[in-house]
């Protein structure tokens, strides 16, 4: 891969921030999120002012609910605000997921376009049916004023957003949902190529594209991530997206990671050749549960160099990961598997927490989140203790830590589905898991995909009238 040179004083240069999956609004086993957020985003602002970017893209799922509480959308505006005070040329990108409300996040989008903020909650229709496709393209300038790239930027999709495909006969590797996204991705980069010829803009000019989905190929943490258009059997490949793009910035999954063999090569701020457009997702900036806890959270930088016509992806970018520090620690006991409750005492204090203090204000630290340390205990039981909490939390105290999760594993037995139940908490459910649950213990049966299918539509239906 060519170097691309850092100077970002040349006009040839245009340097792009690559974050999603905020979710705002989260809670972690009740526990507010919104000190850790607050911490990222105040180190993310860092990040636009020492880089000096030319953009900024949010790729989807702002919010965790399409209803988030007021203190989660003041947090969201404030970020704006700074953002643009800090780098008033920067163009800010921001596009729905599948947790946002697409009216919600659309509603202040003329008033924000005016701040240089470009908001796409979702796809909107004119009169005619037709989608509103100029809306999508966005011009993005580098610190001459000059556009050295179009980005099409396409909100989650829907299915009442798919092209109606009636008459249509389809096989198992042509599947309609996957047709349909597909053929909305390639109307969307014609529409980008007549801009450009519309626009007068030459072969230079990069082409970047956002979007909010599942594709193939890729890792997903199964207790916060939702499998979108219908489940897993609808993951994308990456031929939705035409060769001829540089950059594909997408959000969904939350663990940071390029659409092919190259993630480790990504970590260590190099890129592999690749064919085509280089498609990367940005993860969460925190952990969302447990599983991810681990996950090497980050931003991605990209450099585009303007000059290298005629090249695409790799041959005229450079992709760095900004390793995002960690506000808070998240820990499971024991990393791996479970304790023994006799021997969980040891495990607690090979991790060498703080004590806490007894004056108030580290008091209502605790009580509120500040930075203390969030807890998982995996503890293997031979049969049920009633007490167990108590005992774990006698263990606990005097550390300035918080127990969010107590899982028990019983070895060698088979797990009544009352035993289980005792061990999940109602937040922790996904509307799914209940589902085939209650058709498990109807059926004794897995839901067969059509079900689940019509089960996935049925949520999404209620999801977008809340």
């Amino acid at each position: 891969m060519k170097k691309v040179e850092l100077d970002h004083k040349s006009k040839n240069m245009l340097k792009i921030l690559h974050t999603a999956d905020w979710h705002l609004g989260h809670r972690l086993h009740g526990i507010s999120r919104r000190y850790e957020h607050e911490c990222f985003l105040s180190w993310l602002l860092a990040q636009i002012e020492q880089t000096r970017a030319d953009a900024l893209i949010i790729a989807g799922d702002i919010f965790d609910s399409a209803n988030p509480p007021a203190s989660a959308q003041s947090v969201f505006y404030d970020f704006l605000v700074k953002a643009r005070k800090c780098n008033q040329t920067l163009d800010i990108i921001i596009i729905g997921g599948n947790h946002d409300s697409a009216s919600r996040l659309d509603a202040p989008s003329q008033i924000l376009q005016s701040l240089g903020i470009r908001v796409i909650g979702g796809l909107t229709y004119l009169d005619d049916g037709g989608i509103d496709w100029q809306r999508l393209l966005i011009p993005l300038t580098n610190q001459s004023g000059e556009i050295s790239a179009i980005c099409g930027a396409m909100p989650f999709i829907r299915n009442a957003d798919l092209p109606q495909m009636k008459g249509q006969e389809f096989s198992d590797s042509n599947d309609p949902l996957i047709q349909g996204v597909s053929e909305l991705y390639q109307q969307l980069f014609a529409q980008m190529q007549e801009y450009r010829i519309k626009m007068q803009l030459d072969d230079s000019v990069g082409q970047i594209v956002t979007g909010h989905c599942y594709m193939v190929g890729t890792t997903l943490s199964e207790l916060s991530e939702r499998r979108i258009l219908g489940g897993n059997q609808h993951a994308l490949p990456a031929s939705i997206f035409n060769e001829k793009i540089d950059y594909v910035a997408l959000g969904h999954l939350h663990k940071a990671q390029q659409v092919t063999n190259t993630i480790k090569n990504i970590v260590k701020n190099t890129a592999k050749n690749t064919k085509g457009a280089l498609i990367r997702y940005s993860g969460s900036p925190i952990p969302l549960s447990f599983t991810e806890r681990n996950y090497k959270h980050q931003i991605s930088q990209i450099v585009l160099d303007v000059n290298a016509s005629g090249k695409t992806g790799n041959e005229r970018l450079q992709v760095q990961a900004i390793i995002i520090p960690r506000a808070v620690l998240i820990k499971s006991i024991p990393e791996h598997g479970y304790v023994k409750l006799t021997e969980l005492e040891a495990h607690i204090a090979a991790l060498n927490l703080n004590k806490e203090k007894s004056d108030e204000n580290n008091a209502e630290d605790k009580k509120t989140g500040a930075n203390y340390p969030m807890l998982e205990i995996r503890v293997e039981l031979d049969k049920p203790e009633p007490g167990l909490r108590q005992q774990i939390e006698t263990m606990l105290d005097g550390l300035a830590v918080r127990l969010l999760k107590i899982s028990v594993h019983y070895p060698g037995k088979g797990e009544a589905w009352a035993d289980i139940k005792q061990q999940i908490r109602l937040e922790e459910l996904h509307p799914e898991d209940v589902f085939q649950q209650c058709y498990q213990r109807a059926f004794e049966q897995q839901a067969p995909e059509n079900i689940t299918e019509l089960f996935h539509q049925l949520l999404e239906s209620v999801e977008e009238k809340v």
